[in-house]
């Protein structure tokens, strides 16, 4: 079993060769909950959510597959068991999975502690491991520090600052994630430019148009005008002809 604990960050291995602790997990699906009481005393009161395992050969428990046992589907790239680099656009291959069921042939399950027992658990409820990395994400950082809107968001990405010196020069260094999505004054102001650019565009190719419709209706009044001129002239030139003939008659 390998136990994770979300609240201190700390995981831990467990060995379990009885099948009968481990009946209490069999026929069940990933993000089911599972009480720990069976796997022994020390486990009394806990309860576990399955989020995955893999069996003695390394294949994953996939979700959403509904057996126990393995079976090959047709993945496309990006699919969870399925890499799929320097495949063709639209290629599908066929790769083995495990289903998200519990059985006998798993050699590793993945818990996680949802509900701490009576009990300490040493290594994974005495010990708290700092997180190495924070998230980058303005909005996650928001909900990670409970902030609001109003809260500069820059200063709380110091608290999970690494520092470390370098190898070749013995220089210290230090960094901290880069916030992605984050709203700054400058943001909002080429975001403004961009709606005024595109405002302008808008306003020149109506003007540019409207414009354009003139000049055709001009030219089209000025190739009618021609037009009538000529028939008129045609008509001129032909009674002027037929009144000559009428004539030498």
């Amino acid at each position: 079993l390998n136990i994770a604990n979300p609240k201190t960050g700390a995981q831990k291995k467990v060995q379990i060769d009885d099948d009968q602790k481990l009946r209490a997990f069999f026929d069940k699906r990933i993000s089911q909950e599972v009480e720990g009481d069976s796997l022994g005393d020390e486990f009394k009161g806990y309860i576990f959510k399955i989020k995955g395992g893999n069996d003695k050969q390394g294949f994953a428990m996939k979700q959403g597959v509904l057996v126990p046992d393995r079976v090959k589907l047709l993945m496309s790239r990006g699919t969870s068991g399925f890499r799929g680099h320097g495949r063709r656009d639209g290629e599908r291959r066929r790769k083995a999975c495990r289903g998200c069921v519990v059985s006998s042939d798993l050699a590793v399950l993945n818990l996680i502690m949802v509900k701490q027992g009576d009990n300490e658990l040493p290594g994974l409820t005495d010990t708290e491991c700092p997180r190495m990395r924070g998230p980058k994400r303005a909005s996650k950082i928001r909900k990670l520090f409970n902030l609001t809107k109003d809260d500069d968001v820059r200063k709380y990405v110091n608290t999970y600052r690494r520092s470390f010196e370098s190898k070749t020069s013995g220089k210290k260094h230090s960094k901290a994630p880069k916030i992605q999505r984050l709203v700054t004054p400058l943001c909002l102001q080429r975001k403004r430019h961009r709606a005024s650019v595109k405002k302008a565009r808008i306003t020149k190719k109506k003007t540019e148009s409207a414009e354009y419709q003139k000049l055709l209706a001009m030219r089209i009044k000025e190739q009618k005008e021609r037009r009538s001129e000529s028939l008129a002239k045609k008509r001129a030139q032909r009674s002027a002809s037929q009144a000559s003939k009428g004539d030498m008659e």
